[in-house]
């Protein structure tokens, strides 16, 4: 039986062109499964590694933290649901933030099925809370904004964490890709 926690991903084409949300939906995707591409082929132990000596950035940590950015952003922002959130342990940092303990016991096969269930709710919800891109959406984040300022910062979530990926994944064990 293989270590492995994630065979191998294919990732999809991009749409080029279309309409806004047709190349933003394909671009979710794509990056979606870019992440995981970074992640694939790994063994439980190797998600779990710190490599970057100043860092406790892990793999498995960024896929607990991409899952969130999922539910909050679709579910809790566009949809206006309270969304099922898996309790990872969770401590809360010197500046007040709360993020993922890297010593969740949590199995990284659950993670990953969690994290496959949070992007199909997202899916789910896609065409109805894109009905109306000009609507806005209270965001204490940032402060009130339109639909499409949330869905171009759920792709740049993704960009810069699977940035960390890529350096995280080579650190793991030298692969690297685009």
């Amino acid at each position: 039986m293989s270590d492995v926690v994630i065979e191998k991903i294919v990732r999809p084409e991009r749409k080029l062109s279309g309409s806004w949300l047709e190349v933003i939906a394909s671009n979710l995707d794509y990056h979606r499964a870019t992440f995981l591409w970074k992640c694939a082929g790994l063994s439980e132990d190797q998600l779990r590694q710190r490599p970057l000596p100043s860092s406790e950035l892990t793999l498995l940590g960024l896929m607990r933290h991409v899952q969130g950015v999922e539910r909050y952003w679709f579910q809790r922002r566009l949809a206006a649901k309270t969304p099922r959130f898996f309790p990872y342990r969770s401590y809360v940092t010197a500046t007040g933030d709360e993020w993922f303990d890297e010593a969740d016991p949590t199995p990284a096969k659950d993670v990953y099925a969690d994290y496959l269930a949070a992007c199909a709710e997202s899916r789910e919800v896609f065409a109805t809370v894109t009905e109306n891109l000009t609507r806005i959406v209270p965001n204490p984040e940032f402060g009130d904004t339109d639909v499409r300022f949330i869905l171009e910062h759920v792709i740049e979530e993704y960009a810069r964490h699977v940035g960390h990926a890529d350096l995280l994944r080579e650190a793991i064990d030298g692969a690297t890709g685009e």
